[in-house]
């Protein structure tokens, strides 16, 4: 059958939240550096980042042939005080990011982008996340989980990081890394359907 959609992603958390909404989908692998660029801005950079990952897997599904269709392209990052949030390196890298979260608020951004045959868009969505304050014991503990070793700023909120969040302004399928609200705006675009619409919208 010919999905509906293309994930030009990885992430099994992004393929979940597509799930959720009903939208029939293949996944379409990419390899796009993540690299910011001298003087690039992290909402520059992470606009950038999604844009380039859907036209990267559109052209991958011209070079393979396959069935053509939207492809989405995602990326998420954190943010405080500016500074973007990486994956941490190691328990002392991660044990300095969550003391810097410990009792703070922080930004998650999600940036989106459709890309198909015709036509290409793309939508932000910013959401403030603040955390309660931290133990080291904790800080420790979580990571012997091996939960933060792979994420962003050190935590998942869809899994045993959500212990840490206090209170959330905006998405949380934002700081999951796919806005759904967002993201249907696009679909709707693009007349992708999702569970509500038995015809393309």
């Amino acid at each position: 059958m010919i999905p509906d959609l293309y994930l030009a992603s990885q992430s099994p958390r992004r393929r979940e939240l597509l799930d959720q909404i009903g939208v029939m989908h293949s996944v379409v692998r990419v390899s796009v550096p993540e690299q910011m660029a001298t003087g690039e801005s992290a909402l520059a950079y992470v606009q950038r980042l999604a844009r380039e990952k859907a036209a990267a897997g559109f052209a991958e599904l011209q070079q393979q042939k396959l069935p053509l269709a939207p492809v989405l392209g995602a990326d998420t990052l954190g943010l405080i005080d500016g500074v973007v949030l990486e994956k941490p390196r190691d328990k002392a890298h991660a044990r300095q990011i969550l003391r810097q979260l410990s009792g703070r608020t922080h930004e998650v951004i999600t940036a989106i982008a459709l890309h198909s045959q015709t036509q290409q868009a793309q939508r932000l969505a910013v959401t403030r996340v603040t955390f309660r304050e931290l133990s080291d014991a904790e800080i420790d503990a979580y990571w012997e989980t091996g939960e933060p070793q792979d994420k962003a700023g050190g935590y998942g909120i869809q899994g045993l990081g959500a212990v840490f969040v206090k209170e959330i302004h905006g998405s949380y399928s934002c700081v999951v890394g796919l806005p759904i609200e967002a993201t249907c705006e696009l679909l709707r675009e693009f007349r992708v359907p999702w569970w509500s619409l038995g015809v393309k919208a």
